[in-house]
């Protein structure tokens, strides 16, 4: 077989079969068979134009552990000026010089494949890695062609008559246009890099001796970073942008989506909602916490996994999309929990929503709705009890709706759905029957 048949550089069809073989399994000589080429030009592909995905660590440190540990001072700082531990630390990598560091990093994609598509653990996997992808390649390949051929790329005695010649005939007031026009044949670029040259000072002349030029305000990038949200340290590799990079590099699907939120009654201190709605059947669960602290989601994070174990609640709760909320910032205490052997591991993965974009979780937002029915805004949910609001729940619930096909979100309940039977029985969700469905402020009188 001649892997040297096809020549020339790869485009998008050659990387998509190459990201499917991968994903398939098959080796690099299999997949370099079918593009006629030489299996280290396969192999080199992958590794240079793999995208990199950031792992979620404690604290940013890959050691076993980085979660409890309390050592301090290992840098040999002043035990009186410094009192913090070392895995707190962003002055100094304390895995580089501690000597109880155990890494728990994978390194699989060291060796072929080099990338983590076709590994079983993917979607549950917290640990840095690698995925390719044909789409994201391809443009990385774009772009690193285009930026090496940024610049000047004349040698000294051209860009020197090219100077003088523009220069010379623009103090004249003659357009830039009008001179390339005429003088076309002469010069070795083009119009448009002969602006490029002005607006980087590459040549004599500024964009100041051009009439038109000054005239023109220079274009805005888009820039959407509301109030420095997306340089907050919570938001790292959990933004909109990248979870729906996990759904397209995971395969997650719609229905592996859990939304999460809030609801408040006043604006003052005290008992919150928190909400949570399935994607796949629009079943909402509704927790009522005594504040709105991220401890007290935790602990309800914490209750579900004890009732339901780690195997289910991983299998409901894959994906969870919420707001920028402070609740939600402790990220670490919401996706990791401890395993028998006293180890971190992942439950869920969690992202957020951009700032001022409620409709990216339009789903929870659309059925708090049903919330206000019963519990107007401006009313306090201090004098409700966690039985109160699993009846609103359950009412919520039993409402059929012309968007689910005149069904309830409770009748689109899966029978054979094992795991969320065991959460219906752990949350006391039953569905109500149709005629008694009660959707006002007095379906439960509190004075």
């Amino acid at each position: 077989m001649n892997y040297y048949s096809a020549s020339g550089q790869m485009d998008l069809s050659d990387r998509i079969a190459i990201e499917t073989g991968i994903c398939t399994n098959e080796s690099f000589k299999k997949i370099a068979q079918r593009l006629r080429r030489h299996p280290s030009t396969v192999a080199h592909e992958v590794k240079e134009n793999r995208t990199f995905i950031k792992g979620n660590y404690p604290n940013g440190r890959d050691c076993r552990l980085a979660r409890h540990c309390v050592v301090r001072h290992l840098c040999g700082c002043d035990s009186i000026d410094c009192d913090m531990k070392c895995r707190l630390c962003r002055d100094v990598d304390c895995t580089k010089i501690c000597g109880k560091y155990i890494s728990v990093a994978c390194h699989k994609f060291d060796s072929p494949p080099y990338v983590c598509n076709n590994c079983k653990n993917k979607k549950l996997c917290n640990k840095d890695k690698y995925i390719y992808s044909a789409k994201f390649a391809d443009a990385a390949v774009t772009r690193r062609r285009s930026e090496c051929r940024q610049g000047v790329r004349l040698s000294d005695e051209k860009m020197k008559e090219l100077d003088e010649l523009i220069t010379r005939l623009v103090k004249k007031g003659q357009p830039l246009s009008h001179i390339y026009a005429e003088h076309e044949n002469e010069m070795p670029v083009c119009l448009r890099t002969l602006y490029n040259y002005i607006d980087d000072g590459e040549l004599t002349i500024r964009n100041v001796d051009l009439r038109r030029k000054t005239g023109y305000r220079p274009r805005k990038k888009k820039y959407n970073d509301i109030n420095g949200f997306h340089s907050l340290e919570f938001r790292k590799c959990r933004t909109y942008a990248d979870f729906e990079n996990a759904m397209r590099f995971f395969s997650f699907s719609e229905d592996e989506v859990t939304e999460m939120d809030t609801v408040r009654g006043v604006r003052e201190s005290g008992k919150r909602l928190l909400t949570m709605i399935f994607r796949k059947n629009n079943v909402m669960l509704l927790f009522l916490m005594p504040d709105g602290k991220a401890e007290s989601v935790k602990r309800v994070f914490d209750y579900l996994e004890a009732g339901l174990g780690i195997e289910t609640f991983r299998r409901l709760f894959p994906v969870i999309l919420t707001d920028n909320g402070s609740e939600f910032k402790r990220v670490d205490d919401l996706e990791l929990t401890t395993d028998e052997d006293g180890f971190l591991v992942n439950r869920t993965s969690l992202y957020y929503c951009d700032p001022m974009a409620s409709w990216q979780k339009g789903c929870i937002e659309k059925n708090h709705e049903f919330i206000r029915y019963v519990v107007p805004k401006g009313k306090s949910l201090n004098p409700y009890t966690q039985e109160d609001v699993t009846t609103l729940m359950n009412h919520i619930n039993s409402v059929k709706r012309p968007g689910l096909g005149n069904k309830s979100p409770y009748e689109l309940v899966d029978e054979a759905d094992k795991d969320f039977k065991a959460l219906m029985s752990l949350l006391k969700m039953h569905l109500i029957p149709p005629d008694e469905v009660h959707l006002m402020p007095d379906l439960f009188v509190k004075k």
